[in-house]
């Protein structure tokens, strides 16, 4: 059987909803998406991995549901808002960017990161410099989680101790098609959720 990827859904003006190419990733990975509302945790169990999507603003169901899949050690991965509130949650600050970045239409990347050699993050794509996209508002000033990788800010979180437990500031989903490193990343995702179906067959 496909590993289940739980996506959790948040409510954006009264409608919940998710960007395609999310869904889309993990539809052509070979994995079966679904969408979690209302932060079941009956039906997180359920789900081989978490992915903590990107979005607007940190909400108190969402850093319950992360302290549940850290505490049962379900594989997760939080991408720009996801990685705001896995930080946030261990003692972590946030602050607003006054003048971000986005992507203009003849690119594909906006800034390089540098990657932290002892980070887990470095053992699955083995290299110190990436180059990534950006279209955050805000961004994390401290956490009690391990700093990755940093730019002018931090830029990804993790806890090796866990299974799979990696907050990314940028979105690897909306680079699959063309950058290797994100297709890294997510297959090795995918990896430690189908390590973790196993386990509980």
């Amino acid at each position: 059987m496909k590993p289940i990827i739980g996506i959790i859904i948040r409510k954006n003006q009264k409608r919940y909803s998710i960007k395609e190419d999310v869904i889309n990733v993990f539809l052509n990975k070979n994995t079966i998406p679904i969408g979690i509302f209302n932060k079941d945790k009956e039906l997180i169990d359920k789900c081989n991995g978490i992915l903590l999507p990107g979005g607007d603003d940190i909400e108190k169901e969402d850093l319950e549901i992360i302290k549940y899949i850290y505490e049962k050690d379900i594989p997760c991965l939080g991408i720009c808002l996801g990685m705001q509130e896995m930080g946030y949650l261990f003692n972590g600050e946030m602050n607003k960017i006054s003048n971000y970045n986005h992507l203009k239409p003849d690119e594909k990347y906006v800034h390089e990161i540098t990657i932290n050699k002892k980070s887990k993050l470095y053992q699955i794509l083995k290299k110190e410099k990436i180059k990534v996209n950006s279209r955050h508002k805000d961004y994390l000033v401290k956490t009690d989680l391990d700093i990755s990788s940093i730019s002018d800010v931090i830029e990804s979180i993790e806890d090796k101790n866990k299974r799979f437990f990696i907050g990314l500031q940028w979105h690897p989903e909306s680079m699959i098609k063309y950058d290797i490193n994100s297709n890294l990343l997510i297959d090795e995702f995918i990896k430690e959720c189908n390590n973790h179906k196993n386990k509980n067959i």
